[in-house]
């Protein structure tokens, strides 16, 4: 019996994956806080814990992500771009290109049969893209980031953001409101604004359908839909699409 256990330690969130003869046994994600290293720790006791297993029985520890390389009780470290293309091939053996969009960075993966990876491109220098910048959004509009995936569903006027800087899109949104746009419509308009960016972003390598979005962003079906039309393509989520990193990376240490 294989197991093996895979942790994506994000800067927002921490996720841990627990593989047992290549099937998910065990998954969990956290708010990775301030100190990841005890975060990783606690993980790794809460998997431990709920599964019955000893850690003798653990046959590798993969780390991936942010603070990958802060894990201590790790047997390796794996670059998360390698991570999120083995996780996605698990859950979409078909799949050709991965949109990830995370707290602090985007990426986008071109991938080969068997979740090889062909190509990639990254944005980590700027949150326009980003999950940041609907926490700027949302604390704007004095609402929870849950709550945007729902108001902008119900936007009845398409209105642009132009800035493509969080700091000038602050600004631009703060002058809608002045303006009387409703919150929906300014939603709206962030994820078509982040959209536009995924585009620009995956239009620097030759990507393919189908196209797969993960990350914590993923889950925001506003978001879904924006990337979607202006990919002009249909787009799948897995239904956690939180975890792909921390499963890819136990599915390396599988193998």
């Amino acid at each position: 019996m294989s197991i093996n256990i895979g942790i994506d330690l994000g800067s927002r969130l921490s996720k841990l994956v627990v593989l047992q003869n290549n099937d998910i046994l065990y998954q969990e994600v956290t708010d990775t806080g301030v100190n990841p290293q005890k975060t990783a720790s606690r993980l790794l006791e809460n998997a431990l814990e709920k599964t019955k297993l000893e850690r003798s029985k653990i046959d590798k520890i993969f780390s991936t992500g942010y603070g990958r390389n802060i894990v201590p009780f790790a047997d390796n470290r794996i670059s998360e771009i390698s991570c999120h293309a083995k996780g996605v091939n698990f859950f979409f053996p078909k799949a050709k290109t991965v949109i990830d969009i995370g707290g602090q960075d985007s990426k986008a993966i071109l991938l080969a049969e068997k979740g090889k990876v062909i190509d990639f491109v990254m944005n980590d220098k700027c949150a326009a893209g980003t999950g940041r910048f609907l926490e700027v959004v949302a604390n704007i509009l004095e609402i929870t980031v849950d709550d945007l995936q729902e108001i902008s569903l119900q936007s009845k006027e398409d209105i642009d953001i132009n800035s493509t800087c969080v700091v000038f899109a602050e600004s631009e949104i703060i002058g809608l409101i002045a303006a009387g746009k409703e919150p929906a419509d300014i939603v709206k308009a962030i994820h078509r604004s982040i959209a536009r960016r995924i585009k620009n972003l995956i239009a620097q390598m030759a990507w393919q359908t189908p196209v797969i979005f993960t990350g914590g962003v993923a889950t925001n079906k506003g978001m879904q839909k924006a990337i979607a039309e202006t990919l002009g393509e249909e787009i799948s989520v897995p239904q956690n699409s939180f975890i792909t990193g921390a499963l890819g990376a136990a599915l390396l240490a599988s193998e």
